[in-house]
């Protein structure tokens, strides 16, 4: 499936029906009064977040959507329908901001959460809102107002507590694919993974949490190259970073450091989240490179090593993911 995580779109709330000027005819009263009924409410355009979406795609396909407008205001102090709302449904974790202003109107957080993106206008009044002790004829009326219409961007950021990230071919798909239900394209050559995926991964105690992998990203990744500025936003609401970096390399060092200084160039709050360094595929070692590998140092931070085809140290990484959700889960909590 393809994956589409920003959408440009047109919305416009309905206009409120005009107001009405009538008088009563009835057959023994001549000139009754006034009894024009006000105009309907016009509809307004309504977003909401929906679980069941990934992403949105449907919003390339159509980009103008258009509320009911309210009915006019009718005699016998009848008033006019109000237009429908209109709902617009998009994934979890979807910020609306105004095209213009770049305004955020709304992050939708939670299945279910909604915004009224663009009020329907109210409806105008009939004469007979105008009657007065000293106008008892009045032919006032109000014309609805007016819809609101904006020029809307849509932009997807995964939700996840666990954010995978790592060169292409680091083992990312593969690991996911071992440790959740998920089931993403693998295969032994780079950008197999051109689309986010998100698992569920269980943990012993009965507990779980989301982990998400993302395409790999490459040096220049927060300039846009390889997509990385597509791919990089859907880390930015991870809760801890992953760093998965094959052991086979040539220098597993040197690509550490590009990835953190290219999350670090993205968006340097980033590197302030709970971090792992994990290194991958020790499957294809022999024992001599094993022995070297364990003798390898990132700094002061320590580095898993694990093999997702073997499934060697992969329940203790998801042992050390579960420490670390578990205190920014509470930070978070607490909004410190």
């Amino acid at each position: 499936m393809k994956f589409i995580d920003t959408a440009l779109i047109h919305i416009a709330a309905g206009h409120g029906g005009v107001g009405c000027v009538s008088f009563r005819r009835e057959k023994f009263v001549p000139k009754g009064g006034p009894d024009g009924g006000n105009g309907g409410r016009g509809g307004s355009v309504i977003i909401r977040a929906n679980s069941h979406l990934t992403t949105l795609l449907d919003f390339q396909y159509r980009r103008n959507y258009q509320a009911q407008r309210g009915e006019h205001g009718l005699g016998s102090n009848k008033s006019g329908k109000s237009g429908k709302d209109i709902t617009l449904e998009v994934p979890v974790g979807t910020i609306i901001r105004e095209t213009g202003t770049g305004t955020v109107l709304a992050d939708l957080l939670k299945d279910g959460d909604e915004t009224v993106a663009a009020a329907g206008g109210r409806g105008g009044r009939g004469n007979g809102a105008f009657a007065t002790s000293t106008d008892q004829a009045p032919r006032h009326f109000e014309p609805g107002g007016e819809g609101e219409e904006k020029d809307l961007e849509l932009e997807l950021k995964l939700l996840a507590d666990v954010g995978l990230v790592g060169f292409p071919n680091a083992g990312k798909s593969t690991l996911i694919s071992v440790v959740s239900a998920a089931r993403p394209k693998i295969a032994d050559y780079p950008f197999t993974t051109l689309v986010p995926n998100l698992g569920i991964v269980r943990v012993n105690d009965g507990a779980s949490f989301v982990l998400a992998d993302i395409p790999g990203i490459l040096e220049g990744a927060h300039l846009g190259k390889g997509l990385g500025l597509q791919f990089l936003r859907h880390i930015e609401r991870s809760r801890v970073l992953v760093f998965l970096v094959d052991c086979t390399s040539k220098d597993p060092r040197e690509d550490y450091a590009t990835l953190l200084n290219e999350v670090r160039l993205f968006k340097k709050e980033l590197l302030r989240k709970p971090r792992l360094i994990v290194l991958t595929k020790t499957d294809l070692l022999d024992p001599a490179a094993m022995k070297a590998l364990s003798r390898l140092r990132f700094g002061t931070r320590p580095a898993l090593r694990i093999s997702a085809v073997t499934g060697a140290g992969v329940k203790e990484l998801v042992t050390e993911m579960w420490g670390k959700i578990r205190p920014a889960a509470v930070k978070r909590k607490k909004g410190t």
